[in-house]
């Protein structure tokens, strides 16, 4: 009797099954999915730890953003924002409504997305397309260590058509709500 011979990789790699956010929300109502994930491109991942840098800029960011806040929108802590495939949790999302509009379903777009960094720059670029994908329009990603905002504007398919960095010493407004102004230094100063 000759041995069965098994390839050493299947002839063509096998393709995660995609998860619909519908999905990802009866699993996760059931218990199926870990807490602390988010739904990204129809995977799951699971979020990163966050550290005392982390959690101070996003306390000070939520405190500068409620004073400024107009009537009928929302400051979203961590919560999530459905955006085609995706459901990523921002660290803030400011969106148009009242709470009550949310109950049954999550907001699908917001004008403001803030991602706070210290060591997942990479992860939480990722999710700029997703949030393009849903016509967010201005997206800041703080980069904690290095004191410094990346800004993305006018959301275009994949992307958006307008990027730049502020560093230290510089001033930064937002573009959807022009009370909202850094004083760079400021925002980072320990």
């Amino acid at each position: 009797m000759s041995a069965i011979q098994t390839p050493s990789r299947p002839a063509a790699d096998p393709q995660p099954w995609p998860l619909s956010v519908e999905a990802y929300h009866v699993l996760g109502e059931a218990g199926l999915i870990p807490k602390n994930t988010e739904l990204l491109y129809g995977q799951v991942y699971q979020k990163m730890s966050k550290s005392p840098l982390h959690s101070g800029l996003v306390l000070r960011l939520l405190r500068l953003l409620q004073a400024v806040l107009p009537p009928r929108w929302l400051i979203r802590p961590e919560q999530p924002l459905t955006c085609g495939t995706s459901e990523p949790e921002p660290d803030l999302a400011v969106v148009r409504g009242l709470e009550h509009e949310f109950w049954r379903e999550h907001p699908r777009t917001a004008e403001l997305v803030i991602e706070v960094c210290v060591s997942s720059r990479d992860y939480d670029r990722w999710k700029i397309r997703a949030y393009a994908q849903a016509g967010v329009k201005e997206v800041w990603i703080v980069l904690g260590p290095e004191a410094k905002v990346e800004v993305y504007r006018q959301p275009s398919g994949d992307g958006f058509a307008e990027r730049h960095v502020q560093g230290p010493g510089g001033q930064l407004s937002s573009s959807v709500l022009p009370r909202f102004q850094l004083d760079l230094d400021a925002l980072f100063r320990a």
